[in-house]
């Protein structure tokens, strides 16, 4: 059986990161025939615009898509890529898992957490406006039918995969009517899974309980602009953005990436390191029903890694994409 699947080689060490990744999956599972096409600025300059029609309606025919890292410009420019695919295709849930990796120097050891961060609604929907000159006004919109679907899939993902502890993660002492209708529907959702612990506990303590020990934590779920600051503070605790995986998934269609940026400094120099995207693609083959090929992925990552003789400099080696892409490959 072949299956359709977009790539999206993005902007920066995006191309680099994203052909090292499809080697990968080419070598564990070679019925994916990829469709190429061009988001973020490369498009921009090319289209005129940063997201073209083609690639969503890509994603639409495929169901699936891989994608490497987007820019995004800083207070001018054109919107964000990312939000907009996710909003056009109803990519509702942020799915990152967060976990140690063999000889990856870190401050704790046997960290394995996941974070669910809702996708599509809160501040970092970015719905703003200027009423006036030097008046801006951000809209953090909420609502029931968004938090239920969420929280829903939350808890079945959960029930699927044996996770046993579910933290609710809100600002309820302060917005208490947005994060209050929050917790109503997700205490409510909790009553159908009496076999997963649910907890809740405010953003701000979750904080600091993450850098003291994560280890006690397994699921944390929450809202749009909480995971987005969870989710990178999550990577630190495990080597940083350069060896976590994302997903961002709805009903119909899901799209894997990278969470690290573009780095231009170091685009075209062939040392950008490749994990992130090639976990995510690992992410992408237990998504599709490739489960064995899913894991044989995640053992040779893990294998390179504990064998230290290929690493990127960011890793603390001084191994190329090429070369790191190539040990993975033959651990397969």
């Amino acid at each position: 059986m072949e299956y359709g699947a977009t790539l999206i080689p993005g902007d920066g060490i995006g191309p680099e990161v994203t052909e090292a990744t499809v080697r990968v999956v080419d070598a564990v599972c070679p019925r994916i025939r990829w469709e190429r096409v061009d988001a973020g600025a490369a498009a921009f300059d090319k289209y005129g615009t940063p997201l073209p029609e083609a690639v969503l309606e890509s994603v639409r025919k495929n169901r699936i898509a891989l994608k490497g890292p987007l820019t995004t410009p800083v207070g001018h420019g054109f919107a964000s890529v990312n939000v907009g695919i996710r909003k056009a295709l109803d990519l509702y849930v942020s799915l990152r898992p967060v976990d140690t990796l063999p000889a990856v120097r870190t401050h704790h050891d046997n960290v394995d957490l996941v974070i669910f961060r809702e996708n599509t609604e809160g501040l970092y929907a970015g719905i703003e406006h200027e009423p006036v000159p030097g008046v801006v006004e951000s809209l953090r919109i909420a609502t029931s039918a968004a938090w239920s679907r969420f929280v829903r899939f939350a808890y079945e993902w959960c029930r699927y995969n044996g996770r046993r502890q579910v933290h609710l993660v809100h600002k309820a002492n302060i917005m208490k009517l947005s994060d209050g209708l929050f917790l109503e529907i997700a205490r409510e959702i909790a009553s159908d899974y009496p076999y997963i612990a649910t907890k809740e506990i405010m953003t701000d303590q979750l904080f600091m309980e993450l850098v003291l020990d994560p280890t006690p934590f397994d699921v944390l779920v929450t809202d749009n602009l909480f995971g987005d600051l969870i989710s990178d503070l999550g990577a630190g605790l495990v080597g940083g953005l350069g060896v976590v995986p994302g997903a961002n998934v709805g009903d119909k269609y899901a799209v894997f990436e990278a969470v690290h940026g573009s780095a231009p400094d170091i685009a075209g120099k062939g040392v950008a390191n490749p994990i992130a995207l090639i976990r995510s693609a690992a992410m992408m083959l237990d998504h599709i029903g490739e489960r064995a090929a899913a894991a044989r992925v995640d053992r040779a990552v893990r294998v390179v890694l504990e064998k230290g003789e290929h690493l990127t400099g960011d890793l603390g080696g001084r191994a190329t994409t090429r070369e790191i892409t190539d040990a993975i490959i033959a651990e397969l």
